[in-house]
């Protein structure tokens, strides 16, 4: 049986996915990682009372070192 063009198609695909994973993947994981670090650290989430979640977290650390039972104060 001779390749039909559903077999190129995925062959072609997948030649284009591995190109696209091995040649972009670094600068990829590095935009990741910046937007990362604005998610946590600088963008204030309704969620979390308009903190970020770094801020959250150092609230609740303290609160529970104070032996609160709220993070939020």
């Amino acid at each position: 049986m001779g390749d039909t063009y559903m077999d190129k198609e995925a062959t072609r695909r997948l030649k284009s996915f591995d190109y696209y994973n091995s040649h972009r993947m670094p600068e990829l994981n590095q935009a990741l990682l910046k937007w990362e670090n604005v998610y946590n650290t600088i963008r204030p989430h309704q969620a979390l009372g308009y903190l970020t979640p770094q801020q959250f977290l150092e609230h609740h650390q303290q609160n529970q070192r104070k032996g609160k039972v709220s993070p939020i104060t």
